[in-house]
């Protein structure tokens, strides 16, 4: 997870909701992945997975949630404690992600289990979870999100079009042009370090012979696709 101090720039999480089946003993264990950036959010989808699986035995989860990682929870849901929704959590933590690195987030698993007959152990328990979402993360797309920093540029309306090609070509990622009745208005995005906003505002300088500066509209959250 890249970060200035202790905040994150980037990191990864599952592109939409995405199924895994493992059977060890004849149980059946039914990992569930799905996006998720508010605990109702996860919490509704094992709601949701215990309506669609009302037979199953035990509906266990664990999530971990914010690009700092900030919010991490699990629930054995009846299983022996710590034998299902710490070592889910685990496998959520260190799942590799979009870059190798391990930095997955506003993420939640369910695992639906349907019981075989056959006891496992607490540590066949913890194995079988563990590897339940391991293995539904390997074969799960993800994405990865960045936190950019929003900016807005002035410029007259015959200088726009060859400002926001030189800004394009520079790797600044221009959102949109409006024109207004005296001057055109360049939405712009780059990466929210001290380096890209210094590497920025010499590239501005340099296109506009010192007379543009941009405006800080803060920053926002975007995949990366």
């Amino acid at each position: 997870m890249t970060s200035t101090g202790s905040r994150a720039l980037r990191y990864s999480t599952v592109d939409g909701e995405h199924r895994h089946e493992l059977e060890v003993k004849r149980s059946r264990f039914i990992t569930v992945l799905r996006r998720a950036e508010t605990e109702e959010e996860a919490r509704s989808l094992v709601a949701q997975l215990r309506r669609e699986f009302h037979d199953a035995r035990h509906h266990c989860s664990a999530f971990v949630l914010g690009p700092d990682r900030t919010t991490q929870r699990s629930n054995d849901d009846g299983e022996p404690s710590g034998t299902a929704g710490v070592p889910m959590l685990d496998a959520l933590l260190k799942g590799s992600a979009v870059d190798g690195e391990a930095d997955l987030s506003d993420t939640v698993a369910v695992v639906v289990r349907y019981f075989g007959g056959i006891l496992l152990g607490a540590g066949g328990l913890v194995r079988a979870y563990s590897e339940s979402v391991s293995r539904a993360l390997a074969s799960a797309p993800l994405v990865q999100r960045q936190r950019l920093r929003l900016l807005s540029v002035e410029a007259a309306h015959g200088a726009a079009g060859r400002l926001e090609n030189d800004l394009r070509a520079s790797g600044v990622a221009v959102l949109g042009t409006e024109y207004g009745p005296s001057a055109a208005t360049l939405r712009l995005a780059v990466e929210d370090d001290d380096v890209a906003a210094t590497a920025f505002s010499e590239r501005l300088a340099t296109l506009t012979g010192g007379n543009s500066t941009a405006v800080d509209l803060g920053t926002s959250w975007v995949d990366l696709r």
